[in-house]
């Protein structure tokens, strides 16, 4: 098992909720991540962004749940919006055909 401990923080405004989500999201992560998506995945009040720029490493099961959000948020017609995605993280969403079903939020270079 790697070091590089999965973690979701929640960050929320008037506007959006955020979920800064870190480490390696993998099986033995998805609990913990489903977990943090219970509460807020069907608010359907606030834009759901959901910042991976930490995240490391993604497995089949965290894909899937990732999914299982766009899909969720889809029916509600609730924003979501996936920002920092990591370049080899990018390639793996590309190579799935996941990518654009993400609406991908800009941010500027640091």
């Amino acid at each position: 098992m790697s070091a590089d401990k999965f973690h979701v923080d929640q960050e929320e405004s008037e506007k959006s909720i955020q979920l800064h989500i870190s480490g390696e999201l993998d099986l033995a992560a998805a609990l913990t991540f489903r977990y943090a998506l219970e509460a807020v995945v069907h608010r359907e009040d606030k834009e759901l962004v959901l910042d991976v720029g930490r995240l490391t490493y993604i497995d089949s099961t965290g894909i899937g749940i990732v999914v299982s959000v766009v899909k969720i948020r889809d029916e509600l017609k609730a924003p979501l919006i996936v920002r920092n995605i990591p370049r080899g993280i990018k390639k793996l969403f590309d190579l799935t055909g996941i990518s654009g079903f993400l609406n991908e939020g800009i941010e500027g270079s640091a």
